[in-house]
């Protein structure tokens, strides 16, 4: 990918259970969900990642950050780090992260405002919460620039 061609960019909320996947347009300015994935272990997270990397062409990923509070990670964040570090190490494109604070729970609050059923909401939530994290990247860097 060259350097002046526009790169979309991967967002991911780690969870225990399952992994919400969201998906910048091409200009990297808008965020939307994109999928959820199930938790299958390491090795088969990062090849169902790569995947998504390719198909969409990524340049850029951003992991959520869990904090146990604001100046310290808890169990979460320190194994999104370390899970980042290897997407970066075996994907070779850059990994960012943004502290994920509470974005679940918007996430949640936004899809009871849309009136949605338990299990819908359920099927939803993870996504929704990674276009949030990607959102929080995506004001964070038009601020920086």
């Amino acid at each position: 990918m060259s350097l002046c061609e526009p790169h979309r960019i991967l967002a991911l909320d780690l969870g225990s259970k399952r992994i919400g996947v969201a998906l910048s347009d091409a200009e990297a300015r808008l965020a939307s969900p994109l999928t959820v994935l199930p938790q299958r272990g390491r090795d088969a997270n990062l090849q169902a990642i790569a995947g998504l990397v390719k198909e969409h062409r990524v340049g850029l990923i951003v992991v959520g950050l869990p904090r146990k509070s604001e100046s310290e990670l808890g169990p979460g964040g320190e194994k999104a780090l370390r899970f980042g570090q290897r997407l970066e190490k075996a994907l070779k494109i850059p990994v960012a992260f943004v502290d994920e604070f509470e974005t679940t729970v918007r996430a949640q609050e936004a899809l009871l405002e849309a009136d949605l059923s338990r299990a819908k909401r359920r099927a939803k939530v993870d996504k929704v919460a990674a276009a949030l994290i990607l959102e929080a990247y995506l004001e964070r860097r038009g601020e920086g620039a």
